[in-house]
């Protein structure tokens, strides 16, 4: 005797919707974390070398923001993973506002 899947009727629009869903899953963004910024006058900039100290906004302690698209979506610390660094992730910034700030 062989067994189907049952599948449960979904809401009319749903199908269509889990389609464009999986479209957006193969996007690729451009995911970066901000650990802070400053100011420089342009003289100093032309002065940095190997070595040099750049003293950012942000304290040691505060968490470091992660961008998705350059629009905040979190919040995290950084851990570092035998010789790399890393991101753990501490707060997400709330998912409507998410969406929001990604344009969706």
């Amino acid at each position: 005797m062989e067994t189907q899947e049952v599948k449960a009727p979904q809401p009319a629009g749903q199908e269509a919707k889990d389609i464009k869903m999986d479209i957006l899953l193969d996007l690729a963004l451009q995911v970066s974390i901000e650990l802070g910024r400053t100011k420089m006058q342009i003289k100093d900039i032309l002065g940095l070398q190997r070595g040099s100290v750049v003293e950012l906004e942000k304290l040691a302690s505060e968490p470091v923001d992660i961008l998705v698209n350059g629009k905040k979506v979190a919040e995290g610390e950084v851990v570092v993973i035998e010789k790399h660094f890393g991101i753990r992730i501490t707060s997400l910034v709330d998912s409507s506002e998410r969406l929001k700030n990604l344009g969706m």
